[in-house]
């Protein structure tokens, strides 16, 4: 059985806002169900272990679908959930594939963990997949390939776009823009109108839009490990 770790953001202020964030959980069930209803072994991580905190946009009742009510009465999921692994005491030797979730959370410690940028630098170095979702691109800021360059330079990548940035009306709380960031270290950077489903591969890297491009990331993902 194939597996794949998840890796999931701990931090649950946005900035110093006052604001709560955390990930996004559409983000997370949907790859979550997918991969695991195709028969993969998941298992999932944060910086700080234990349960990662759920963005409250996200549990509002128009954010819901069928992956994340089915997670509200999945008593086992819900369990795995709260009892993450330390990021820093997972080995990518363990696992054929990385994905993260976003949510905004990611942008305040996932970007920055030097843990989680070697585990992405040692799948990428060992052209295992490594798939992201909505903000969590932005993850790949500080990832370099085997050439000293950043990971995303010359690859087709998406992410959380400067306008639907604009429309959730975050643009001036956030760190950086997703998009220009992604722009900046040369990623070939593509997208589609505001929330619509998107997702693009390019070799054994795969990144998706917003939190409806979530499914696809996953069955991009499925599609490189059969």
């Amino acid at each position: 059985m194939k597996k794949i770790l998840f890796v999931i953001t701990s931090n649950d202020k946005m900035g110093d806002t006052g604001h709560r964030t955390g990930f996004w959980i559409e983000e997370f069930a949907a790859p979550f169900y997918k991969l695991k209803d195709a028969g993969f072994d998941i298992t999932l991580a944060s910086p700080k272990g234990g349960q990662p905190p759920i963005d409250p946009n996200s549990e509002t009742e128009d954010a819901q679908t069928k992956a994340t009510e089915r997670f509200g009465m999945d008593k086992e999921a819900k369990t795995l959930l709260a009892n993450t692994h330390k990021l820093s005491e997972v080995n990518e030797a363990d696992y054929d594939a990385v994905f993260y979730p976003g949510g905004h959370g990611v942008l305040w410690d996932l970007v920055e963990d030097k843990t989680s940028i070697q585990l992405i630098e040692n799948f990428n170095a060992n052209k295992k997949p490594v798939a992201f979702v909505c903000h969590a691109p932005a993850v790949l800021k500080h990832p370099k390939n085997k050439d000293g360059e950043p990971l995303v330079k010359g690859k087709k990548v998406t992410g959380f776009t400067n306008q639907e940035e604009a429309a959730v009306q975050l643009t001036e709380v956030v760190p950086f823009l997703l998009e220009d960031m992604l722009i900046e270290n040369g990623g070939v950077y593509s997208k589609i109108d505001d929330w619509q489903a998107y997702a693009v591969e390019d070799g054994n890297l795969i990144t998706g839009q917003n939190p409806g491009s979530s499914e696809k990331v996953a069955e991009l993902l499925a599609k490189q490990l059969n």
